[in-house]
């Protein structure tokens, strides 16, 4: 039932390839990869619409300029090559008839299911049915699953036929260049390890914001809201990195063990503690019930009972129709005591570690200086400046489905562990409170913060005299 181990796969079958997010992320990917020379399989997508290759290969070219790629026509021309095209209902079991007639039974494919999530099971058993799992990885999107106990079926009817190595759980946030780097510069910069503990960290703040709205997403997101759909995986995911003790050797399961230990140690989350909110006029929007409870704005505090972190309160925030889009990560250091030598015997502002990772990934150390008043010093770094341009997040994660690499991919029992964290929000979620858009959300997700680590504004890039 396992795969050849980390072989790389031999066929990229892509369930989906005619969806959104084929067109938005995985058409580009995949050009970008073949300008790298970094594929050499073929392609085939499954979908429900009736095309000819010809259509899907017109597809794949206005998904690139629609994403701006600059297209290299040798490139095109190489990645159209790969392509080929199955049409059929995953729900019918004829339709994976077809498939094996089509790949054999010698392949060592990477299945990828770009599909809704109540599909994942019946594809994989599907697929099992006909025998196409024996040398096979299955990589699945989020969300695994809906709440714990789904989730936790979900595992299990996909364990019934695929080993544990076998699946890949896709969050892409895990292929975020200034996510990865998280781990470098924790632990390869002593200057910022001997920082990192509830010995000089007074609070972590975590920000997802975006700017725009729900708008054509209305029937999915009504049925998700921000908690699962960017706090239960990327929010905890990415404090997982923030937070975990340095693995112990180079492998997947050395870094997810580590990011496993921090879960472990993370309390069931208290609806005393979260704030849900939802924008004016979201209710308005097509599919959405008009008498919606579904939150497109939380924020609530949380902790890590483990030697590192304990007494450190963890504050994270979520929501659409804010004032801006940015995802940050903010380490409030302790204060320093009052200095004696000026003529107020103030204590200084806390010193600040910031890691923005979108827009314009970087990170900044805020210190304090003096002159006639108070002053932030920053110091700031930028990745695409300092490191170069990073590798987009599916590009990162395809490559490494396809060469057998499971670093940057979730791992079943971190995935259980997080739906357990936020199971009591869903299970007694507290009541909405509304805000309008362009602001940062209710004003009870301001008050819930002590007055002397309040939310801050977040670090934005500085605006180029075009974007103004």
């Amino acid at each position: 039932m396992a795969d050849d181990g980390n072989a790389s796969a031999d066929l990229l079958v892509i369930f989906g390839i005619t969806g959104d997010l084929a067109h938005k992320m995985t058409f580009r990917a995949l050009y970008r990869l073949e300008r790298r020379e970094l594929l050499d399989c073929p392609i085939l997508g499954v979908a429900g619409d009736e095309l000819s290759l010809d259509k899907l290969v017109e597809r794949a070219r206005k998904a690139l300029d629609d994403a701006g790629e600059d297209i290299d026509e040798d490139v095109f021309e190489r990645l159209a090559g790969r392509l080929d095209y199955l049409h059929g209902d995953v729900t019918d079991s004829q339709l994976y008839r077809s498939l094996a007639e089509r790949i054999g039974s010698d392949r060592r494919p990477l299945y990828y299911l770009e599909m809704p999530p109540a599909l994942f099971a019946p594809i994989v058993e599907n697929l099992a049915e006909e025998g196409l799992l024996q040398r096979a990885r299955v990589a699945v999107e989020k969300p695994f699953g809906h709440d714990l106990e789904s989730g936790r079926e979900l595992k299990s009817r996909l364990r019934a036929v695929l080993a544990e190595d076998q699946i890949l759980l896709v969050d892409h946030y895990l292929g975020k260049q200034p996510v990865i780097e998280l781990e470098f510069l924790r632990f390869a910069n002593r200057s910022l390890a001997r920082l990192w503990d509830r010995d000089s960290v007074a609070a972590i703040h975590i920000t997802m914001a975006e700017d725009l709205g729900v708008e054509e997403r209305g029937e999915f997101y009504d049925a998700v809201g921000a908690l699962r759909d960017v706090v239960q995986n990327h929010l905890l995911q990415v404090l997982a990195l923030v937070a975990m003790d340095p693995p112990v050797g180079p492998g997947a399961d050395d870094l997810n063990d580590k990011k496993a230990e921090v879960f472990r140690a993370m309390p069931a989350l208290d609806p005393e503690q979260c704030v849900r909110g939802q924008y004016r006029g979201y209710t308005e929007i097509k599919d959405v019930a008009k008498d919606s409870t579904t939150e497109t704005f939380v924020a609530l505090c949380t902790e890590i009972d483990n030697w590192r972190w304990a007494g450190v309160p963890i504050y994270l925030r979520a929501g659409k129709g804010l004032p801006e889009k940015v995802t940050e990560v903010r380490l409030l250091l302790h204060r320093v005591p009052a200095l004696a030598f000026l003529p107020d015997r103030r204590p200084a502002e806390p010193n600040q570690i910031v890691l923005r990772i979108n827009p314009d990934p970087g990170m900044r150390l805020q210190l304090s200086a003096h002159g006639d008043t108070w002053t932030d010093i920053h110091l700031d770094s930028s990745f695409v400046e300092d490191l170069g341009e990073p590798v987009k997040p599916y590009e990162h994660l395809l490559h490494a489905a396809l060469i057998g690499d499971h670093q940057h991919f979730a791992r079943e029992d971190s995935v259980e562990e997080t739906w357990r964290i936020v199971q009591p929000l869903l299970d007694n979620p507290s009541e909405i409170q509304y805000y309008d858009r362009g602001t940062w959300g209710p004003e009870a997700a301001q008050a819930m913060l002590p007055s002397d680590c309040g939310w801050h504004q977040p670090w934005m890039p500085r605006k180029t005299d075009s974007e103004h």
